[in-house]
């Protein structure tokens, strides 16, 4: 690792976080991305630069849910970036659901295009062009297959790293079936997929529902969320499941000869986990003192750091580079830099999140022990080093529970129930998400728009838990038809 020697004391103030979560949640998440080498801008508005770290992160949770997708039957394919005009226009629905965010190519060299081509915003139209050919018997089906690619979406105007981004990295299935039943099974699946990563991996809860008509998936039938809360009161969408039902295949002709030999449209999925979840993941666990990364998903799980004096140096490095070749499982970084003192090192790990903090020194070495510390409590402990690979598989485990528990209480405080419209207000000006009854009538979902800015219904739990019946609606009092969570949302 290359570091210039500066002035110390500029060094400090330029790498540690100048802001606190909960006075400048804004800020602070900008400065975590930033200084703990996360992400960079780039000279596109709304593009970002992956640095390494999150790169790395990134391809853990990929390979997670990519072995779990092929242990599935779901095989990945990789269709073209650009998309002819002709291609989009097919399904009305799903072209004005994008229209506003599609970037397009009319040039090539020096020669204008005949059609403009679209830069992926997603690849429904492009993929069903070519199932409607390979798609001709029910021995066809299913037709299960996946992309890890890139997609762009131009329309907005604060882009925020992760969070909200004009180019963005995700997985996109799109699953083709012969019955209804078989096509809306495959949701349980996937979500289960998705929720065990966030759970298990990235340490975060959410509240899985299904979607309002309004906010449901341009062109699907209706839209199962994973929905997630954010430290400064914001809702933000994470991994979706779509089912589409027979809408693309009508407008695609992906149609089959069933075992009667009668000719019936097929039904489709879609679903998507995209990297806004790594920016969902750095605002809910990280803290004043940089980055908060859960174990499971650190590349380096320890950073081992010797304390130098010029009597015992030799010796201590001698231990510590012992130690590093005896915990190579957790990929270890050891930092030996003479330039910088101890105190500079921890800082630094601090902020860019490594989940354990080895520390040896002349009275450890003397003792036979060393100094473990844990990035979510700041705890030391002492510990003697032939215990080291056992008490870091421990700390290791409790440091995943504890954030996810972290998280799990953060979510759990932040959601109010209310049956009338003046409690729901005061809700969410506490930045609260609502659980609420509603109508599900979509003028009523648009009239609590104008009435609180950014507010919107998110999802309705899968598991109803609370009875509707007798229950009116918050925003205009008739029947409510269901309980859904609302909030202010990115």
């Amino acid at each position: 690792m290359a570091h210039n020697k500066k002035n110390k004391n500029i060094e400090k103030e330029e790498l540690g976080l100048t802001v606190k979560k909960n006075d400048d949640f804004s800020e602070w998440y900008q400065q975590i991305i930033i200084k703990s080498e996360l992400a960079d801008y780039s000279p596109v508005s709304g593009c970002i630069i992956f640095r390494p770290l999150a790169y790395a992160i990134w391809e853990k949770i990929k390979e997670e849910i990519d072995k779990r997708f092929k242990k599935a039957g779901i095989k990945n394919v990789y269709f073209p970036l650009l998309i002819p005009e002709s291609l989009l226009k097919k399904e009305a629905n799903h072209l004005a659901g994008f229209s506003p965010e599609v970037a397009w190519v009319t040039e090539a060299g020096n020669s204008k295009l005949n059609e403009r081509l679209a830069i992926r915003p997603t690849s429904e139209t492009i993929m069903y062009h070519s199932y409607s050919k390979w798609i001709r018997s029910w021995k066809d089906l299913p037709l299960r297959y996946n992309q890890w690619n890139n997609v762009m979406r131009w329309e907005f105007k604060n882009p925020v790293p992760f969070l909200r981004s004009r180019e963005f990295l995700w997985n996109e299935g799109h699953t083709v079936f012969a019955t209804k039943k078989e096509a809306e099974d495959e949701g349980k699946e996937i979500i289960g997929i998705y929720d065990e990563i966030l759970r298990e991996y990235m340490a975060l809860p959410s509240l899985i529902g299904k979607k309002s008509k309004g906010e449901t998936f341009a062109g699907a039938e209706y839209t199962i969320s994973c929905e997630h809360y954010l430290p400064n009161g914001k809702a933000i969408q994470g991994p979706d499941f779509h089912h589409d039902g027979q809408i693309f295949a009508k407008a695609y002709d992906i149609k089959f000869l069933n075992k009667d030999g009668k000719e019936e449209y097929a039904y489709q999925n879609t679903f998507a986990i995209s990297t806004r979840n790594l920016g969902i993941m750095f605002a809910i666990h990280s803290d004043d003192n940089g980055l908060i990364i859960p174990p499971k998903l650190a590349p380096n799980k320890i950073v081992i750091i010797p304390i130098l004096f010029e009597d015992s140096k030799s010796k201590v490095l001698k231990k510590a580079q012992e130690i590093f070749i005896k915990l190579q499982e957790f990929s270890p970084i050891i930092d030996d830099r003479e330039d910088y003192s101890a105190g500079w090192k921890y800082h630094e790990w601090e902020l860019k999140g490594i989940p354990i903090r080895v520390e040896i020194g002349p009275k450890d070495l003397a003792n036979e022990q060393i100094i473990l510390m844990r990035r979510d409590t700041l705890e030391k402990k002492k510990v003697k080093i032939k215990d080291l690979e056992k008490e870091i598989k421990i700390i290791i485990e409790e440091m995943q529970k504890n954030l996810y528990k972290t998280a799990e209480k953060l979510l759990k405080e932040n959601i109010e129930i209310v049956e009338n419209f003046n409690s729901f207000k005061k809700s969410i000006e506490n930045k609260k998400i609502v659980y609420a009854p509603w109508c599900t009538e979509e003028k009523c979902a648009k009239e609590l728009k104008e009435k609180i800015e950014g507010v919107k219904p998110l999802n309705s739990p899968l598991d109803k838990k609370r009875e509707i019946k007798g229950k009116k609606c918050i925003i205009c009092n008739k029947e409510a038809r269901d309980y859904f969570y609302f909030g202010k949302s990115y």
